[in-house]
C-alpha cells in the first residue's frame, strides 16, 4: 500500500482532510493534476475571494489556523464591532452580506441572538490561493506527502483496497476520497450518482481594466432589468477592476473553459444594464453556473467523497468553500478511526447521515435566491416583499444564521439544546483540541473516570460555566451533553468505540 488513504485534489477541502486524517493518525498521500497549486490567477487576490463562515472559522481556530488565516485575509467581520446606522441618508448603511442581491443591514442585526452570541471570532474573506498555502503548509508538517501534476484517471477496488490509476501508474490505499471538484473523476469512475438539476444562471467574473468604469456603479450588487452587477471588490480602490455578471435565465453556451473575450464581457454588461462599455484587457476571468447536484451517498465501499465533488450548487451565498470544509472536518476524524482500529467501519455511516442533509439545505437555500432573481412581474413582486422582510431585524437576523451557519445542527441522540451543535467559542476549549482528540468539559469526577477507559482518545478540561458536562467530538461537534452522568456508559461508545482499558460500568451514579 502506498498510503492509509489517497485523497484526490489539493484545493482547500482535500488539504484540510488530509491533515484531519494524518492528525488522527492515517498516512496520507495527496494527489493533485495541478503542477503549481499558486499558479492560477482565477485564485488570487480579489478574484479567488472565498467566505469564511462561523463553522469554517470555527474549524481553523480549533486547529490553531486562524491567527495565519485572519493574517492573510481580505476582510474580517469582528462581530464586537457593533455597528450603527448612518447618521444621514446620505451615506451607505453597513453592510452584513445579501440574500440573492438584497442587502442585508448590519445594523439590523440582533446580537443578542443565542445563536450569533455564542460564536465570537466572526468571518471572513480570504483569496483560495492564501488558504491552500496554508493548508498546504499545515498538511506537511504533519506528515502529508503531496504528489502534484498526477491526473487519476480511473478508481478501481477490492474488498481490501482501492487502487487509483493515474498517468504514471496506479497508486494503491485502503481507502479514497475524491476531492476533485464538481467534475469528479473519482465520482464518476465509482459510479455514484449525481442526480439534480441543470444551470438556469450564468456568473462571470473578471479583473479587467475598462474606459470609463463610472458608467457602472460601485460597490455592492446592483439590479437592473437584465439581471444584476458588482464592480469592484473588497477593496474598492483595486485596479485593475473586478467586474461581475448575472444573468438569470441563461445557461452557459459553449465551451466553459475557453478563455473569456473583451467582446463577450461587454455584451454581458449590455444584457445586464444596457450600458456600453469599452474593455481594453482581461487579466483573468472565470464563468460559474447554478448547477445544482448532489450524489446520491457520500460513500461507495472504499470511496468517498467531499467538497463539491459530493455537490454542487449556485455560488450565490458562497456556500460552496464552507460546506466542503465542514466535510472535511467530518469526515476526518472517523476515517483516522476506523483505520487506527478505534471504530467500526460503520462510524463511517453517520458522515453521509449527518452531511448530506446539509448538503441538500444549502443547495435548497441556493436554489431560493436564484428564484427569486428572475426578471418576470411575478418574481419582482415576491422580491420586493421579501426586500422588506429583510429590513427588519428579525429578517435580517434569521437570514444572516443561516448564511453564517451558526444554526447547523446534527439529529444526534439526547435532548440537551447543544447536542449536535458547534461548540459555542465561549466555552474555550480550543488549547485541548489542536490534537484532534475527543474533549470533555466536566469537573465530575465519575465523568473523569469513565474518561480514562479510553486513553489517549479524550482530553478532560474543566467544566462549561452552566454547569453541563459536554463530549465534544474532534470536529467539535457536541456528541453528548448533560448535568448527569448516567447515560455516559451507553452514549459515548457510539462515537469513541469500545473502551480500550477497563470496562464500561453498567450505570454511572
Amino acid at each position: 500500500m502506498d498510503a492509509d488513504v489517497l485523497v484526490v485534489g489539493a484545493g482547500p477541502v482535500g488539504l484540510l482532510l488530509a491533515s484531519e486524517l494524518a492528525l488522527g493518525g492515517a498516512r496520507v498521500l495527496v494527489l493533485e493534476r495541478r503542477s503549481d497549486l499558486a499558479a492560477e490567477p482565477i485564485k488570487q487576490g480579489e478574484m479567488g475571494a472565498r467566505s469564511l463562515n462561523a463553522p469554517s472559522v470555527h474549524a481553523l481556530r480549533r486547529r490553531g489556523l486562524l491567527p495565519n488565516v485572519r493574517n492573510a485575509a481580505l476582510m474580517w467581520w469582528d462581530p464586537n464591532d457593533r455597528p450603527t446606522a448612518p447618521p444621514s441618508d446620505d451615506e451607505p448603511p453597513p453592510f452584513a452580506g445579501h440574500f440573492a442581491g438584497i442587502m442585508l443591514r448590519a445594523d439590523r442585526i440582533d446580537f443578542e441572538d443565542p445563536d450569533l452570541a455564542g460564536h465570537e471570532d466572526g468571518a471572513g474573506v480570504i483569496a483560495q490561493a492564501d488558504l491552500e498555502r496554508i493548508l498546504g503548509d499545515r498538511a506537511r508538517e504533519l506528515g502529508v506527502t503531496i504528489r502534484t501534476g498526477v491526473t487519476v484517471t480511473d478508481v478501481r477496488q477490492t474488498a481490501d483496497a482501492v487502487t487509483a490509476v493515474t498517468e504514471d501508474g496506479p497508486v494503491s490505499a485502503r481507502w479514497l476520497v475524491g476531492c476533485d471538484g464538481g467534475r469528479s473523476v473519482v465520482r464518476k469512475q465509482s459510479g455514484i450518482a449525481f442526480p439534480g438539476e441543470d444551470a438556469e444562471s450564468v456568473f462571470r467574473l473578471a479583473l479587467v481594466d475598462m474606459t470609463e468604469p463610472e458608467k457602472l456603479l460601485p460597490g455592492g450588487m446592483h439590479e437592473c432589468e437584465g439581471g444584476y452587477y458588482l464592480l469592484g471588490g473588497w477593496e474598492m480602490r483595486l485596479r485593475p477592476t473586478r467586474i461581475t455578471t448575472i444573468e438569470p435565465g441563461t445557461g452557459i453556451d459553449g465551451d466553459r473553459d475557453a478563455p473569456m473575450t473583451a467582446q463577450e464581457l461587454q455584451d454581458s454588461i449590455r444584457r445586464v444594464c444596457g450600458i456600453d462599455t469599452e474593455i481594453t484587457a482581461i487579466h483573468a476571468a472565470t464563468r460559474y453556473a447554478d448547477t445544482t447536484r448532489q450524489a446520491a451517498t457520500y460513500r461507495s465501499g472504499r470511496v468517498l467523497l467531499a467538497g463539491d465533488a459530493a455537490h454542487v450548487h449556485s455560488p450565490a451565498g458562497g456556500q460552496g468553500l464552507n460546506l466542503g470544509i465542514s466535510d472535511a472536518m467530518n469526515l476526518g476524524w472517523k476515517l483516522a478511526a476506523v483505520i487506527k482500529g478505534e471504530a467500526e467501519e460503520s462510524l463511517l455511516d453517520t458522515y453521509t447521515e449527518e452531511r448530506h442533509p446539509i448538503g441538500a439545505w444549502v443547495q435548497d437555500w441556493t436554489k431560493a435566491q436564484a428564484a427569486i432573481t428572475r426578471r418576470d412581474p411575478r418574481t419582482k413582486a415576491l422580491r420586493a416583499v421579501l426586500t422588506d422582510l429583510l429590513d427588519t431585524k428579525a429578517g435580517t437576523t434569521y437570514v444572516l444564521k443561516k448564511i453564517a451557519g451558526v444554526a447547523l445542527r446534527y439529529g444526534l441522540p439526547g435532548g440537551h439544546p447543544l447536542t449536535g451543535k458547534l461548540v459555542p467559542s465561549r466555552l474555550a476549549t480550543d488549547d485541548a483540541a489542536t490534537d484532534g482528540r475527543f474533549v470533555l468539559a466536566t469537573n465530575d469526577p465519575i465523568l473523569t473516570d469513565l474518561a480514562a477507559q479510553w486513553p489517549n482518545r479524550i482530553t478532560t478540561v474543566p467544566q462549561s460555566p452552566d454547569g453541563t458536562s459536554l463530549l465534544i467530538r474532534p470536529d467539535g461537534i457536541v456528541c453528548w451533553a448533560s448535568e448527569h452522568p448516567e447515560s455516559a456508559p451507553e452514549q459515548w461508545p457510539t462515537w469513541l468505540g469500545r473502551p480500550t482499558a477497563g470496562r464500561l460500568p453498567v450505570a454511572a451514579t
